[in-house]
C-alpha cells in the first residue's frame, strides 16, 4: 500500500470493503453468543421441551412429604438411626411361608451388603399379630445373627390407630419402609426375591448411606 493509499480518510474507502468486514465481525459475534449460550440452551430444552420419561436414577418409591413417626409407637429408638422397618404377623411367618419371610430374608440381605456401613442401619420387625416366633424364623432373624428387632403393636389404642394408619398410608403396608434418622419415612421398597430388583435396592440404600450423615447417632 501506497503513501498516497495511507492517507485516504477512511470515510473515503470502498464502501463493498467495510461491509464485507461488518458482516463477517457480526458473524463472529453471533457465533460467539451461540456458543456461550448453548448449554443454558440444552437446559431449557431438557427440562421443559423434551422432558424425558423414566429419567430417575431411585428404585425405591420416595416419600412427598416425609411421614413423621411417633417415637411413642414402638418400643425402638428410630431418632439417629437408619431403619428398615416391615410389618408381617409371626404366626404366619414360618419357614414354609416363603411369601412372608421374603421380606425379612431381602432385608437382612440389605444390611449385609451394605458392608463396613451396616452398622448405621437398623431392622425392625413389627409382630402384629402378638403371637410368638417360630424358633426356625427367630434362630435366623434374631437381634444378634441378624440385627432384627422384633416388637409389638402400641397397646395403647390410640397409638395403634396411629400406627395403623401412618403404616398403611399409600398402600405401603407390606412394603419394606426405610425411616431416616429424622425419624420420618421417606422410601419404601417392594418386598422381592428378584436379584435385579435387590441390586436396585441396594444402590438406593447405599446412595442415601453415602451422601446423608446428618443428625445420625450410631451409639
Amino acid at each position: 500500500m501506497s503513501n498516497k493509499e495511507l492517507l485516504i480518510p477512511a470515510s473515503q474507502m470502498d464502501s463493498s470493503a467495510i461491509n464485507a468486514q461488518t458482516r463477517r465481525g457480526r458473524l463472529q459475534m453471533l457465533l460467539l453468543l451461540l456458543a456461550c449460550a448453548a448449554p443454558v440452551i440444552a437446559s431449557y430444552l431438557a427440562y421443559y421441551v423434551f422432558k424425558p420419561e423414566g429419567g430417575k436414577t431411585n428404585f425405591g418409591t420416595l416419600i412427598q412429604p416425609v411421614q413423621d413417626v411417633n417415637p411413642a409407637w414402638l418400643d425402638v429408638p428410630f431418632k439417629g438411626k437408619w431403619t428398615l422397618l416391615v410389618a408381617r404377623p409371626a404366626g404366619e411367618c414360618t419357614i414354609k411361608n416363603e411369601s412372608c419371610l421374603e421380606a425379612l430374608f431381602l432385608m437382612r440381605q440389605l444390611r449385609i451388603a451394605v458392608g463396613r456401613e451396616s452398622s448405621r442401619v437398623q431392622l425392625v420387625w413389627v409382630n402384629t399379630d402378638g403371637k410368638p416366633v417360630d424358633p426356625e424364623v427367630l434362630l435366623a432373624y434374631d437381634q444378634k445373627t441378624a440385627g432384627f428387632q422384633i416388637v409389638s403393636l402400641p397397646a395403647d389404642p390410640k397409638s395403634k390407630a396411629e400406627f395403623d394408619a401412618w403404616l398403611n398410608l399409600d398402600g405401603a403396608g407390606q412394603k419394606i419402609q426405610l425411616i431416616d434418622p429424622s425419624p420420618a419415612k421417606m422410601m419404601v421398597f417392594p418386598a422381592t426375591n428378584s436379584p435385579k430388583e435387590f441390586g436396585s435396592i441396594k444402590k438406593d440404600l447405599e446412595k442415601l448411606l453415602r451422601l446423608n450423615r446428618k443428625g445420625e447417632n450410631l451409639q
